[in-house]
């Protein structure tokens, strides 16, 4: 049971959630603060101060003065007039990522809604109604107000959910959970859509998978290294000591338990004409490790996005004090994703090095030409080293950055956007392509192996017995395809990082 109060929640609590593994609670001391938070807006209203977001219009409109009569309307419009996300929807686990994030958030007890709402978002979780949010028509500021207007749709039996794995009218999904439809008080419409939980949800969901996979790299390079029959001198720890880069120590270790116990390596230490390998090979600890220490500083942010209050105004209610800021802009998470996008494209970069040295006669000796002994009459490995260039093609272009885009909106109030779930989004579809560029070289590096009589060190063994549960030697040619995708899939479910699989620091 994760008790959300506004902490901040790391990628996994995040994940499990979404993948509805985890059950959410509020606890006792948010629902508290919460509390407090609403009498101050409470207050306002009964005074009859204007204040923004309570009883003003939003944005260009800030200046126009709502009588007490109309705010619940307020609050009606501003979610039917933003509702307007275009596209595909968000996966099942984004979406109730965002739920959660929502949740977690207006916890925090900044926003001036009542408890009731965070109630009504963690029932969606445990009833399993999960809004339907298109992923696209945000800029990132004021925070993602499209996809969390759909958000918002849900709660008040609008728009569409999924229930059961059926997409439906929120209205009856809701009926059918047994949840009733909130209807709004003044504050709370605005205090759902400010916040940059869409980007947060999809950016920070890829970013547990460019983890996992980035480890999964260094296994799959410790193949190749193997099946070319590298040297792991370039990761000696002395080496890597004289440059004290946490992520290129980390790939280092992680590189010489992948090959410790290996036969083929002793098979050639004593007689090894080559001296250094090529950089594909020997850099992997410099090059894996930077990317693992991009991964993390996005995580950071991310993880601290989490445990943040985004929208705006923010009621202090220690003081009684409602300020405007601008926390809803994105800023944070769209510089940290199109990092992250670019680091991970320079990992695929490397990864589609080695699949051409171990399938290209001019890059190796001793393995056969594409990785098959029937060359000229098969093809063998030829056409899964082209895929893996366009792959890296997709994700080069994906890779330019978002963020340093800007286009004004709202009138020219919001003069500068984050463009933060159009990063996420990109970053995305970069840990997809890297995904299958991984297996790719999984594949490729396994059928080497092949061509060695002895056996290769402990973690590499280990993942060659995961490829070959899900794919047999190539002895004559084949349509990969399936079986590319079906390595892919094992990364993401956790297969090769299992207490079963190569170790996986």
């Amino acid at each position: 049971m994760l008790e959300i109060d506004g902490q901040r929640l790391s990628l996994a609590q995040v994940a499990s959630v979404g993948a509805g593994t985890e059950q959410v609670a509020f606890s006792d001391s948010a629902r508290r603060r919460v509390t407090e938070a609403r009498a101050v807006v409470e207050r306002i209203v009964a005074e009859g101060r204007t204040v923004y977001g309570v009883n003003t219009g939003f944005g260009r409109l800030s200046d126009v003065r709502i009588p007490p009569d109309e705010l619940r309307a307020l609050q009606l419009n501003l979610v039917r007039s933003h509702a307007c996300g275009l596209g595909d929807p968000l996966s099942l686990a984004e979406a109730r990522a965002m739920v959660l994030l929502r949740a977690n958030v207006l916890a925090l007890g900044y926003s001036g809604c009542r408890p009731v709402v965070i109630e009504r978002l963690i029932a969606l979780l445990e009833q399993g109604v999960t809004p339907v949010i298109p992923e696209k028509g945000s800029v990132g500021a004021s925070g993602d107000l499209a996809p969390l207007a759909h958000l918002a749709q849900t709660v008040i039996g609008e728009g569409e959910a999924f229930f059961n794995a059926t997409r439906m009218a929120s209205a009856d999904a809701l009926g059918q959970a047994g949840i009733e439809p909130l209807q709004l008080e003044a504050k709370e419409g605005i205090a759902l859509l400010n916040g940059t939980q869409a980007m947060a949800a999809v950016g920070g969901l890829a970013l547990h998978r460019a983890e996992r996979v980035a480890r999964i790299a260094d296994v799959a390079g410790a193949m190749t290294l193997e099946a070319l029959k590298g040297t792991p001198v370039a990761f000696d720890e002395r080496i890597h000591a004289a440059r004290p880069h946490r992520g290129q120590n980390e790939v280092a270790a992680h590189l010489r338990e992948l090959l410790r116990g290996s036969q083929i390596r002793e098979s050639h230490v004593a007689n090894d004409p080559r001296v250094q390998d090529a950089y594909s090979l020997r850099c992997m600890p410099q090059v894996h490790g930077t990317v693992r220490d991009a991964l993390a500083h996005a995580r950071e942010i991310v993880e601290i996005e989490t445990g943040s209050a985004t929208d705006n105004p923010l009621v202090f209610a220690g003081t009684g004090e409602v300020l405007s800021g601008g926390n809803f802009h994105g800023a944070p998470l769209a510089l940290a994703f199109d990092y992250a996008a670019m680091a991970l494209t320079d990992l695929m970069s490397i990864t589609e090095r080695r699949i051409d040295r171990l399938v290209n006669p001019d890059a190796n000796e001793d393995l056969p030409p594409f990785l098959t002994s029937h060359a000229g009459s098969a093809s063998g490995f030829m056409m899964l080293q082209i895929v893996a260039a366009s792959l890296l093609n997709e994700a080069k272009v994906l890779a330019h950055p978002a963020s340093i885009d800007n286009v004004p909106t709202d009138g020219g109030k919001e003069d500068h956007v984050s463009m933060g779930m159009t990063g996420a989004i990109k970053f995305r579809s970069i840990v997809k392509l890297s995904e299958l560029m991984t297996a790719i070289e999984l594949i490729a590096a396994a059928q080497g192996l092949e061509y060695r009589p002895l056996e290769p060190g402990r973690g590499v063994r280990q993942a060659r017995e995961i490829v070959r549960r899900h794919v047999p030697p190539l002895t004559i040619d084949r349509a990969m395809s399936t079986e590319v995708e079906t390595v892919a899939q094992a990364i993401r479910d956790g297969e090769f990082d299992s207490e079963n699989g190569p170790l996986t620091l």
